[in-house]
């Protein structure tokens, strides 16, 4: 078990998941650096809300939000937040990003990261019948009314049951 998920698994115990989950982004250094804030975590984490203020730390050149900024800022969310829901029975890692930049971003950055229980529901129905599969979300980041985009970002999520999954690492492992 990592660092990241012990302190998890003890702040879960003791101040919630949601808040577990809040505090862990914001806290720790891997997150922080994007210099994106996890602003909300519902109860259930079905629903994370993130900002990413323009500032001296994350402006580019020509003074808008640095493109590496939005990436990082978006890049952990999705992967954590579906390993929360689906729990220890599965493996869940980051396969592939796509971001498409639609305007400088010259004001404060939100993005809003869901998952319905019907997708939940789904994912682990597909995964109990293929044993891996692969999912794309998306998200956008943009003004603080949603009325303007300013990047997209589609995140390829591989998700797999855990036995299985360990047991092809297996098979590479001989096969090498």
């Amino acid at each position: 078990m990592t660092f990241y998920q012990t302190l998890s698994v003890i702040g879960k115990k003791y101040v919630g998941m949601s808040r577990m989950f809040k505090w862990g982004f914001n806290l720790s250094p891997m997150y922080s650096r994007t210099t994106a804030k996890i602003s909300y975590a519902s109860k259930d984490l079905h629903h994370i809300k993130i900002r990413l203020p323009l500032s001296y730390k994350n402006k580019n050149y020509v003074g808008t939000i640095f493109g590496g900024s939005m990436s990082s800022a978006t890049d952990p969310i999705f992967m954590v937040q579906l390993t929360h829901l689906l729990g220890n029975k599965y493996v869940v890692w980051d396969k592939a990003a796509t971001i498409r930049f639609k305007r400088p971003g010259n004001v404060t950055l939100y993005a809003d990261f869901d998952f319905s229980e019907e997708e939940i529901t789904e994912i682990k129905n597909r995964v109990s019948t293929e044993n891996e599969i692969e999912i794309v979300k998306q998200t956008f980041l943009t003004n603080e009314d949603k009325s303007t985009i300013f990047c997209e970002v589609d995140k390829t999520i591989y998700i797999a049951d855990k036995a299985f999954y360990k047991k092809k690492l297996e098979l590479k492992r001989k096969n090498q």
